[in-house]
């Protein structure tokens, strides 16, 4: 038998504890809503990064052969492409100087290209995006030194 004061009032109205089907359906309907509103935006997100990643990827070879001009005078040729900024330590190079660690790949998974004489400057540094194929729009556009 439970002590006097830890029984319950006859006349007490015993309070059911949890939510109703009612306010569990308006958070789901809440959640529903932000979910339609934010899931685009998102999506479109990774895409974005990778090109950003690429302008960035392209900045740092386009400094790398500003640095190989500095020292030999010219950029490399188109023959000796990207590859001469890894220096002497690496197969095929005959330079002394690395500028670069490693060529990276565009985000996308192809190698960057180099044009000497280029399209839109003296030099061009490109990646094809995501198509991987020269020209597209949007988000298959090319992304160059030439771009912001």
């Amino acid at each position: 038998m439970l002590p006097l004061q830890m029984r319950p009032h006859p006349n007490s109205v015993h309070r059911q504890l949890g939510f109703s089907l009612i306010e569990v359906m308006v958070v789901v309907v809440i959640i529903g809503v932000l979910a339609a509103l934010i899931v685009p935006n998102v999506m479109e997100r990774p895409d974005q990064a990778r090109r950003v990643a690429a302008r960035q990827d392209i900045g740092t070879l386009m400094q790398a052969l500003k640095l190989y001009r500095l020292d030999h005078g010219r950029y490399p040729t188109a023959q000796e492409g990207l590859p001469v900024l890894l220096g002497s330590g690496h197969p095929g190079n005959s330079g002394g100087r690395a500028y670069l660690d490693h060529l990276p790949d565009d985000p996308w998974g192809f190698p960057y290209q180099y044009l000497n004489p280029g399209a839109h400057g003296e030099i061009d540094v490109f990646s094809f995006g995501a198509d991987g194929r020269a020209g597209g729009e949007g988000n298959d556009a090319d992304i160059g030194s030439w771009t912001r």
